[in-house]
């Protein structure tokens, strides 16, 4: 009878590379794909912010300290849908303002095609899921906000994304060197990597970011990236070569320091 393996017969020298595989690196995703253009935070970005639910701050101390947001915003723990359908419209939908604008009906029919496709998956140019009236994503989600909120994903999928299992295993100093190789490769490739940026088991941060560009020195890889609780200007997610270290500056939901980071949306498990 067939069914999950023991940990028994993972533990045999055949299973063994495949599960040390499985709980201390990211899985590889397919090479070929090359995309026609590198990501534009002008335009391949969404107008409106995932909200936060609570308001942080250092305290006279110098203590970080939070408090629920009033009013109560509407749009919260949506990172991870709102990064991973930055990928998806960039990678599988093309805007043409030159059609009439649709109704409401239709916008909703062709935001849930392009969300369906698989976030590893990139369609060819003649395939790409057209959607009239627009002339990108930044002016489309100006116009059509309630349509993209309702029709991209709820909060579960940023509580359950597939490869929020990786968080609970260390972070080696070598998986993260590994981890800004590949996420080099990537953007090589105008490809925009889509990582989780977290610290467990402390979580003081458990995010999704879109990196879309990168600067690098001799010390260091500046990752410039889309930040969607912050649509207005892009971050920057800094690898440090000596240390393999990333480290993400202070912001109005992280008090600054080092994180850990892993590419996800990239195969079956993440």
């Amino acid at each position: 009878m067939g069914g999950a393996p023991s940990l028994k017969s993972l533990l045999r020298p055949t299973w063994l590379p495949v599960f040390l595989a499985l709980l201390c690196g990211c899985a590889t995703h397919r090479n070929d794909f090359v995309g026609a253009r590198p990501f534009d935070f002008q335009t391949d970005t969404f107008a409106y912010a995932n909200e936060l639910v609570w308001e942080y701050h250092f305290d006279a101390n110098g203590k970080w300290v939070h408090q629920r947001r009033e009013p109560a915003p509407h749009y919260t723990h949506h990172c991870f849908v709102v990064a991973r359908s930055a990928r998806q419209f960039f990678e599988n939908a093309r805007f043409d303002p030159s059609q009439p604008l649709a109704d409401e009906a239709t916008y909703r029919k062709l935001v849930k095609k392009v969300v369906a496709i698989d976030p590893d998956h990139a369609l060819p140019d003649s395939e790409k899921i057209v959607l009239p009236g627009y002339a990108d994503l930044r002016a489309f989600s100006e116009a059509q906000e309630k349509v993209l909120k309702t029709e991209c994903g709820g909060v579960w999928e940023s509580y359950f994304q597939r490869g929020h299992w990786r968080m609970i295993f260390p972070f080696s100093r070598k998986h993260q060197e590994r981890t800004a190789e590949q996420l080099t490769a990537d953007l090589k490739q105008n490809r925009p990597p889509v990582v989780h940026v977290v610290r467990f088991p402390q979580l003081t941060i458990n995010h999704a970011m879109l990196i879309f560009d990168l600067k690098e020195t001799e010390k260091e890889i500046r990752f410039v990236t889309y930040d969607p609780n912050q649509p207005d200007k892009p971050a920057t997610l800094t690898f440090d070569r000596a240390s393999k270290t990333f480290t993400l500056p202070a912001n109005n939901y992280f008090p600054g320091g080092r994180v850990d980071v892993c590419e996800i949306y990239r195969s079956w498990d993440y």
